[in-house]
């Protein structure tokens, strides 16, 4: 089966062409054919974004009109190298057509929506709306374009998994059972932890996106000079709450001023460093206590802070510390991208049986509606 995954929720647009190889994955027998990526196009917009500090929904959108045609052309002519298949008037050697239809933007979603439905109805292939979040899930069994196809999914006994989801707009804890099956049972209260990432960068002029800009100054700050709360570090549920985190930090900055401290680069790293400690402490913790409470068998990492270094390695540490099975998604991945979306909509097509283009469920190019509130 090739699937053609859409991605267009937020500033990038990605479109992706993905192979699965049968045998198809059957609960009984515990595995999946092999999954080869034939091409990963991302147009990012974060430059654009930067000026304003975040992501400006309607200038999204209209960058998502300019990019998207350019960028599916690519990505088939991409995947018809790496597939070796040709692209010929009539021929259109797609099985499935992924996109997201939400959580996101509205704007933004719209556009590949509308982009997805009129290649589905112009070739007669049967369309699937996908969770974005779910696809940061299944990414953490992607392998970048050029390396063996996957075979993750070979682990046995890789389930219940406890997944970390956290990114500019989620944070959340989701209990997977099995590949289609999920349970939210811990969020934040408040800020995602990505929001908060972005918006201390901001207090200390390191501009946006904030997440990298944190992690690299922090590499030479001392995260015990300015100690910081952990937040909702002892509750008793599997929440998290991260505005309390970064009000700290604008107290401890209106504080330093007012003592006459001098706000320099490395009093910056410092802070940064405590910050990032704190935050990846939190998130970490209740990650291990979750999994500890679930007898989960597997500990998984994805969503755009899964690219932080430092929460990488800690999580992966205390996974192993447990003897727990970790997972988190190549760096290529972690980021917003379609091919993501292709294996989400494999594993949904799967739920609904559907490859007509006129099924029900979702499958038709008729009946996909955005959702930008969707969640677990």
């Amino acid at each position: 089966m090739t699937i053609l995954g859409i991605e267009t929720s937020c500033d990038e647009t990605a479109v992706a062409v993905l192979k699965v190889n049968p045998p198809l994955y059957e609960a009984s027998e515990g595995h999946l054919g092999q999954i080869e990526v034939l091409s990963n196009i991302v147009s990012s917009q974060v430059k654009l974004h930067a000026e304003f500090g975040g992501v400006v929904p309607n200038l999204a959108a209209r960058e998502h009109v300019k990019n998207i045609s350019h960028v599916f052309e690519t990505a088939l002519k991409k995947a018809s190298k790496t597939g070796n298949w040709k692209l010929e008037t009539g021929n259109f050697p797609i099985d499935l057509i992924a996109v997201t239809h939400g959580p996101g933007l509205g704007p933004a979603l719209l556009v590949g929506i509308a982009f997805a439905k009129t290649i589905a109805m112009t070739h007669n292939k049967p369309l699937i709306g996908v969770d974005h979040m779910r696809g940061h899930v299944y990414s953490n069994w992607l392998k970048p374009i050029g390396e063996i196809p996957n075979s993750k999914f070979q682990i046995p006994n890789k389930f219940p998994a406890m997944n970390l989801i956290v990114s500019g707009g989620h944070t959340e804890l989701v209990l997977m059972s099995d590949y289609e099956k999920f349970e939210l049972v811990g969020e934040t209260m408040d800020d995602a932890v990505g929001e908060a990432f972005d918006k201390v960068a901001r207090l200390l002029d390191l501009g946006y996106p904030g997440g990298p800009a944190i992690s690299k100054i922090a590499e030479n700050g001392d995260p015990n000079r300015f100690p910081l709360p952990r937040p909702m570090l002892h509750s008793k549920d599997f929440n998290f709450s991260f505005s309390g985190l970064k009000t700290a930090v604008l107290y401890l900055l209106r504080d330093l001023k007012e003592k006459g401290v001098e706000i320099n680069d490395q009093t910056k790293a410092d802070i940064a460093s405590s910050f990032q400690e704190s935050a990846v402490d939190v998130l970490v913790q209740k990650t291990i206590h979750s999994a500890r409470e679930y007898g989960v068998s597997t500990i998984m990492l994805s969503g755009g802070v899964s690219a932080n270094t430092l929460l990488r390695n800690k999580l992966k540490i205390a996974t192993e510390k447990e003897g727990l099975v970790f997972f988190c998604p190549p760096l290529v991945y972690t980021g917003d991208n379609a091919v993501m979306i292709a294996l989400a909509g494999y594993f949904a097509h799967k739920k609904t049986g559907a490859v007509d283009p006129d099924a029900p469920v979702g499958t038709s190019w008729q009946t996909i509606e955005m959702q930008p509130n969707l969640g677990f």
